[in-house]
């Protein structure tokens, strides 16, 4: 990583057992996508309860790498009364981030299988929902400009930065340039 990792509590103690495995999953994931730029980590208990239980611990971790948006993964669990134990969120935040580093990675070496003219299977990098378009990158192209129109289903709203969709290239281009003719995304790729 070009910036050091950077990690916050807020609402909560910091525990250096938790900082040691975020520290150690952070360093993991060079493995995954190599030009890291940077990485966020947030633990913090969002709210509280209304029953006085409790109230749970989040964990985010947001990575900065080149040319697109930053990656983020979110997760939450109730904390416990006994060790204190959270290994298993920050595990299961980081797998996530993981995951989408590695579809990421994929895409950009073209490891992702394309079948014939089915279209092309991207990442959105940059998306505007009030003006109701947005890019996506995919391999061996320019990033392509997509609309709401394009989206079909409504689907349009449930697309986020980092969401994997599969996008089949107009055959014009438009006034902002290379554009999709249809952006669907695809099950289960928006980002944690």
């Amino acid at each position: 990583m070009e910036r050091p990792l950077q990690i916050a509590f807020k609402n909560v103690e910091s525990s250096a057992s938790m900082e040691a495995l975020i520290r150690e999953r952070a360093k993991r994931l060079q493995r995954f996508y190599p030009n890291i730029t940077g990485a966020r980590v947030v633990v913090e208990i969002p709210h509280r309860s209304p029953e006085g239980a409790k109230p749970p611990l989040a964990i985010a971790v947001e990575i900065d790498i080149p040319g697109r948006g930053p990656v983020v993964a979110k997760g939450e669990e109730e904390r416990r009364q006994v060790n204190g134990d959270h290994s298993p969120i920050v595990n299961r935040v980081f797998e996530a981030a993981e995951r989408q580093l590695e579809q990421i990675s994929a895409i950009r070496k073209g490891e992702v299988k394309v079948h014939g003219t089915a279209g092309d299977t991207g990442v959105v990098v940059r998306i505007f929902p009030d003006q109701n378009y947005g890019f996506v990158e995919v391999k061996d192209s320019p990033d392509l400009y997509f609309s709401r129109e394009v989206c079909g289903n409504g689907s349009f709203e449930n697309i986020k930065i980092g969401s994997l969709v599969h996008v089949t290239r107009a055959v014009a281009e438009g006034p902002m340039g290379p554009q999709a003719s249809s952006v669907k995304l695809l099950g289960g790729s928006s980002p944690s």
